[in-house]
């Protein structure tokens, strides 16, 4: 049976610290949940991650939908949430209804997540009261990186922090079931976190929240050219995987690989009778 809501939710009144990380194909998810990551975020970043963009702009529900079907069919436990991206939900609370309803029949996500505070509140009430389980998003919203001039720290000034507390109130009334709090000095995360019933997922928001999340690729250390503020390097993957590339493209070059072992045989008498009749000639 899968992690739901109900249980993320306990868990922060057990004060147990949630843990969530990215997942976006069958790997990523499968050695997620066998470590015991009980959340699993398909998320917009796969434009970034996996699709090479700079930004999550360019991903579409389509792309979103395609991932997500595929994680929550390699597991079993995980409760898996499906990110609404850029203008899937904005434009009426209809398109939201829809687009959602259609990101959970083709994927069969348990939950979705949008960006947006409190004038999202409405959109996001309307989800839950047709039974579709939403997760907040508030500070550094990434899908609105034009907008506020790049991937910025939120709610550093007094009007920002408390249009934060706002914002984290009116996800909350409107039903959403978590929060991810993104890029957001800590002891503002950890006052959003005091105030709220719900559970706070944080990412670059301080220890104090309930849970954190995580990239995949950015803890494993997939990415050397670049590595996020708020992330740690548990291993360096990207160095293993070149280094390993480069010695199977080496062995290959001297022709040492494949060697025997790794090649098929054939009966000596077929050998012997393609030899007979010249076809080995060809």
């Amino acid at each position: 049976m899968r992690v739901n809501i109900r249980d993320i939710q306990k868990m922060k009144a057990d004060r147990e610290p949630i843990v969530m990380i990215t997942a976006y194909d069958a790997t990523s998810a499968r050695l997620s949940e066998a470590a015991g990551v009980p959340l699993l975020l398909v998320g917009d970043s796969l434009g970034m991650v996996i699709q090479g963009h700079d930004v999550p702009i360019p991903v579409t529900l389509d792309h979103i939908i395609y991932h997500a079907e595929i994680v929550t069919r390699v597991t079993q436990k995980a409760l898996v949430v499906g990110d609404m991206p850029f203008l899937s939900y904005n434009v009426s609370v209809e398109q939201a209804l829809t687009n959602a309803a259609r990101l959970m029949q083709e994927s069969h996500v348990g939950a979705v997540k949008m960006e947006g505070g409190e004038y999202l509140a409405g959109t996001i009430r309307r989800l839950v009261e047709v039974g579709i389980p939403v997760m907040a998003h508030i500070g550094l919203q990434p899908q609105s990186v034009y907008k506020v001039g790049g991937m910025k720290v939120q709610g550093r000034d007094l009007d920002g922090a408390r249009q934060l507390l706002r914002d984290a109130e009116a996800v909350e009334q409107a039903g959403a079931f978590a929060v991810v709090v993104e890029s957001v000095p800590a002891p503002l995360a950890d006052m959003i976190t005091r105030k709220l019933h719900i559970p706070t997922i944080g990412i670059g928001a301080g220890a104090g929240c309930d849970g954190q999340v995580q990239v995949f690729h950015d803890i494993l250390g997939m990415f050397e050219d670049f590595t996020p503020r708020h992330t740690k390097q548990y291993a360096n993957v990207g160095a293993i995987m070149r280094e390993a590339i480069g010695e199977y493209a080496r062995e290959v070059r001297e022709r040492k690989f494949p060697a025997e072992e790794n090649s098929f045989t054939m009966k000596d008498d077929v050998l012997a009778a393609l030899s007979a009749n010249g076809d080995a000639s060809h």
